[in-house]
């Protein structure tokens, strides 16, 4: 699907590819295209788009690159896993070409529409593809800050829940620390990849000092996110170690009631093994029903200890 925008008048339109006259556009934007697709943009504005292969490649090089007359940039943008409620970073591709700003995206980016959205209602703030794309990181950088003070949130959610007495999901909280620490490093490296993108953008001459000025203030927030980001990482270490301590203390506390049942048992155990229970006067040695009630107590012995330790949780 092909997103054009241009300028008309004092107005932004969104137009069609095959729309006559299609003049004054400001970006063209390519949602799960086609190859036929990809192949007209490149040949239509004489662009080399870069392949899936070489989008997706971590080379310095490959994630930004320039020319006389366009600016090539394959950066990281988060989008939301439905199967399993987490991210993933994919690559976007940006191209700006003679003043038009052209995406590439495979997925559905709500930082998009709300791009699009504030392009048709304040059009008289969007002159070029530098602006559009000014705008578009300044919106992604807002979303990522958001996300990230919803993860200091469960943050410190779990840390309060390692002390929590009653507590002792510990397959649970690992796992649940395990996600944080892999949502932590997604946020972390579409950071980094959209700081590497804006720093060769100001060092270029292509933008306008107004837009360098954005871009500045965008990197600044973007070097507070990571570092953000770079302490919340040291905080889920910090959860990490406390948890394994606590693991620790609870499986000592299992082994000292063991230790503790063991040497209790120890003295009646050495006594009827000296002596073997042979006493000439046993009244049990009489009863009819002594056998069933001593294989009921052997039973009974075993079954109490096994829902005493499934109920103290110590047999997961």
């Amino acid at each position: 699907m092909i997103k054009i925008f241009a300028r008309e008048d004092q107005k932004i339109l969104q137009k069609n590819l095959h729309d006559s006259l299609l003049q004054n556009i400001l970006w063209i934007d390519l949602q799960d295209p086609t190859n036929d697709e990809v192949s007209y943009i490149a040949q239509t504005y004489n662009l080399e788009i870069p392949s899936n292969e070489e989008r997706e490649e971590i080379e310095e090089s490959a994630r930004y690159w320039e020319d006389p007359q366009s600016i090539t940039i394959n950066t990281y943008f988060l989008i939301p896993s439905v199967k399993d409620r987490r991210v993933n970073n994919q690559t976007i591709t940006f191209i700006l070409h003679q003043d038009i700003l052209l995406t590439i995206r495979y997925g559905d980016f709500s930082v998009f529409d709300e791009t699009q959205k504030t392009l048709l209602a304040n059009p008289i703030d969007y002159n070029n593809g530098f602006e559009v794309i000014s705008k578009i990181f300044e919106i992604r950088v807002e979303k990522d800050a958001d996300m990230l003070e919803n993860f200091a949130r469960s943050t410190r959610a779990l840390r309060a829940k390692v002390f929590d007495q009653d507590i002792h999901a510990y397959d649970e909280m690992l796992a649940h620390l395990s996600r944080l620490q892999e949502f932590n490093m997604e946020v972390r490296d579409s950071l980094f990849d959209k700081r590497r993108a804006i720093t060769a953008m100001l060092k270029s001459i292509k933008p306008s000092g107004e837009i360098k000025k954005n871009l500045t203030i965008i990197l600044k927030d973007i070097n507070s996110l990571i570092e953000f980001a770079n302490t919340s990482m040291n905080a889920l270490d910090n959860i990490q170690s406390l948890l394994t301590n606590q693991i620790n203390i609870e499986q000592n506390k299992t082994i000292k009631l063991f230790t503790v049942v063991t040497v209790v048992m120890m003295p009646p155990t050495l006594i009827g093994t000296i002596y073997g229970m042979n006493f000439k006067h046993m009244p049990e040695l009489e009863w009819s029903f002594g056998y069933p009630l001593v294989i009921l107590i052997m039973i009974l012995s075993t079954l109490f200890p096994f829902l005493y330790f499934k109920k103290k949780g110590w047999l997961k």
